[in-house]
């Protein structure tokens, strides 16, 4: 007979090569539940399966993984144990009636082993389930300054959230155009009823920055859709980069800014030669 993982709930979960097949026909909520209780008193669901309970990423394959503040070295088949004493009640709460690590804390986590994408897919969706949004989350972080995960989460949130001043954008920002072949663009120009950060009348060109990737309001996105409808039904060129493009990707804005003004290039040179055949 296989062995069983009793819980307090008063189930048992099958160990070994059957259980995945037996788990797989279980709700994760059940599982994760029942998991969690069978690790005993202050066990809590964290790292990659809280944040699949929380809908933020994915749950590693063959283990469930439980938070414990003791450093007990009791072992569950099945179940990947993390003995931290250092967590407070501050870092658990419960969902589904299943205790789990908050958002705020299974992002420091996942921080710890998640590479900037990653944890940049999850911190947009915690934002859009309205878990914590990006300036409740620095708040939370610097209250846990020297934590693990603290710091390299922190660098993440802050290079998609922070601002160049206009002078800092003009100065990282001019010579990527000079570069991609563009001459000097007109700055902080009002075009088609809006303020543009950049401008290349001749050409038909406006390129705008954006420094807040996190949580526009409706308002503000309304807006951004009524920006670039004006110019495009008036045939400008338009290009968008965030802040922190021009600032840690400047190789990706050059790419782009050179792919843009040769085809404007090239755009010119068939509208002169369709001129020219119909002027003779």
């Amino acid at each position: 007979m296989q062995s069983l993982i009793a819980s307090s709930a008063g189930c048992c979960i099958p160990c070994g090569e059957a259980s995945s097949q037996w788990v797989a026909r279980l709700s994760i909520k059940r599982v994760a539940g029942w998991q969690v209780l069978a690790c005993g008193d202050g066990a809590v669901l964290s790292h990659s399966s809280a944040a699949a309970l929380w809908r933020i990423g994915y749950e590693q394959r063959n283990a469930i993984e439980v938070s414990l503040p003791s450093p007990s070295r009791r072992r569950r088949p099945g179940i990947r144990i993390h003995r931290r004493p250092s967590l407070s009640r501050r870092d658990t709460t419960t969902r589904h009636n299943i205790p789990v690590t908050t958002p705020i804390q299974t992002l420091i986590d996942l921080s710890l082993r998640l590479d900037r994408r990653g944890i940049e897919r999850a911190i947009n969706e915690a934002d859009k389930y309205d878990l914590v949004h990006p300036p409740q989350l620095r708040e939370a972080l610097d209250q846990r300054r020297g934590e693990p995960g603290v710091a390299r989460l922190r660098h993440f949130l802050d290079r998609r959230t922070f601002r160049l001043t206009k002078e800092e954008l003009e100065r990282r920002f001019l010579p990527l155009a000079r570069n991609a072949g563009l001459p000097v663009p007109l700055t902080g120009q009002w075009v088609n009823g809006f303020e543009v950060d950049f401008h290349w009348p001749d050409l038909g060109l406006v390129v705008e920055t954006d420094g807040l990737r996190y949580h526009r309001t409706p308002a503000e996105q309304a807006r951004d859709r009524l920006r670039d409808q004006a110019h495009t039904a008036a045939g400008l060129t338009q290009l968008r980069f965030t802040h922190e493009q021009v600032r840690y990707e400047p190789e990706h804005v050059l790419s782009v800014l050179r792919a843009t003004a040769a085809r404007i290039a090239e755009r010119a040179d068939q509208d002169e030669r369709r001129l020219a055949i119909s002027t003779k």
